[in-house]
This record gives structure tokens, C-alpha cells and sequence, in this order.
């Protein structure tokens, strides 16, 4: 099987690159930053550079790659955060171009050579559903994402779409935050979540290697969060 990875040089698209080649699977591994590439230690994987925010690359990169089993869409950003009165509207369009317009125009450019027995999985975040101040901006990014995928689930068949839905992972999104402070975020909400911890790259790749292989799940949004949603039960 042939996998496809954007923004899979870094945190859960290198860490799901990583988990699908030791699977025994093909592999190209797209990126926007070269400088990550060496650093990513990609050993059985094809890594490509590509910028999933300009259409025209987008285009070009999968009409070069041809045939794909699975597309998997890894890419974001972190512009959109922020209490709603204090909130930069350019901001949060920024957001948008960062994260749903890219994984959004690279499915649609993969479909002439997806299988059409093989997957697309949205990778997105538990921001949409989290009802925690300061983050609508990141809700409506990620919302529009999920909103999507039971419908194209339905329209694509037999393409399987699915979204795997991370809570609060320990990855390069988390870099602009200085050491010391987010050490004690990630205390503070490993407390608040049922598992006790924040998770890791793999807890993601594991779940979108599960949607892939899975024959038998589409349309799903699934939560990889911790158990978020209990914290308050």
C-alpha cells in the first residue's frame, strides 16, 4: 500500500510516516521545511517538499506521485487562538489558509489517483468540541474540518474518509511556548484529562493507522483525546 503523508515531517504525520513503514507500506512523506528533513530520520520513506497552502504545488505534487492507497492530511498551523474580543480576524483567516484550505485542496487533488478502494483521513482537533474560551476561533477551523467528513464519506464511496481527532499532544505545535510554561500546562491538563497525561505522537499514529486499515470504519470522527470529554462527567 501506497501512503501519502502532508505535514508528515514532524510531531503525528512523522511519527504516522514512521508507524506506516515499519507496517511494511510505501511512503512519501511531504513537508513544507527541507530543514526538518534530515532531522526527521525518515529511513524508508520518500520525503518530498511542498507548501499544501499554494493550489498550483498541490496540483503538480499529486499529478507526480500518481497511484495512492491512503492520504493521510497531517498539516496545520497554530494562527486562529485567542479570547473572541481580543481575537485578529486576519488572524484567524491565517488559520484557515494554515489548516483547512490545505488538507481540503489536497484531497481534492489526490482523488484522480486515489484508489477508490483505499482512504483519506482528516487529521484535526479537539479544540472543536472543547467549549474552552480562547479557542473559538480554533473550533471553527477544526469544525469545518469534521463537518465535512461523514458527508464526503457519502459521496466519495467506497473512499473511506475519516477524521482522527487529537486532544492535547506533545508536538512542534506546542514550540512557541517557553519550556518552563509549557511543562506546567501539560501538568495542568494532564490532570484534567482520565488517562492522567497529555499525549504523544504515537497515540495519533496508532489511531489513523487503525482508520486506514480498518475496511470497515468511514465517516467516523474519532476521538484521540485523553478523555477529554470526561473530564467534566
Amino acid at each position: 500500500m501506497k501512503y501519502i503523508i502532508i505535514g508528515g515531517t514532524s510531531g503525528i504525520g512523522l511519527a504516522t510516516a514512521k508507524m506506516a513503514v515499519e507496517a511494511g507500506h510505501a511512503v512519501v512523506s511531504a513537508g513544507r521545511d527541507p530543514a526538518k528533513f534530515a532531522a526527521a530520520q525518515l529511513v524508508g520513506a520518500t520525503t518530498v517538499q511542498l507548501d499544501a497552502s499554494d493550489s498550483g504545488s498541490v496540483q503538480r505534487f499529486f499529478r507526480a506521485q500518481g497511484h495512492l492507497d491512503h492520504l493521510v492530511l497531517c498539516v496545520s498551523g497554530s494562527s486562529g487562538a485567542g479570547l473572541f474580543r481580543e481575537l485578529d480576524l486576519d488572524d484567524l483567516r491565517n488559520g484557515f489558509e494554515g489548516k483547512f484550505w490545505p488538507q481540503i485542496s489536497c484531497a481534492k487533488a489526490a482523488l484522480p489517483t486515489l484508489n477508490p478502494a483505499g482512504s483519506i483521513t482528516f487529521v484535526g482537533a479537539i479544540s472543536s468540541r472543547a467549549l474552552k474560551p480562547g479557542t473559538a476561533g480554533l473550533a471553527a477551523i477544526n469544525a469545518a474540518l469534521e463537518a465535512m467528513v461523514p458527508i464526503l464519506a457519502s459521496e466519495l464511496r467506497p473512499t473511506r474518509v475519516n477524521a482522527v481527532v487529537p486532544g492535547v499532544v506533545d508536538t512542534p505545535w506546542w514550540s512557541r511556548v517557553p519550556e518552563a510554561a509549557k511543562k506546567e500546562l501539560f501538568e495542568q491538563l494532564a490532570s484534567e484529562v482520565a488517562v492522567g497525561r497529555v499525549g504523544n505522537p504515537e497515540d495519533l499514529a496508532s489511531a489513523i493507522m487503525f482508520v486506514t486499515q480498518n475496511t470497515f470504519v468511514t465517516g467516523t470522527i474519532l476521538d484521540c483525546d485523553g478523555g477529554w470529554k470526561l473530564k467534566n462527567a
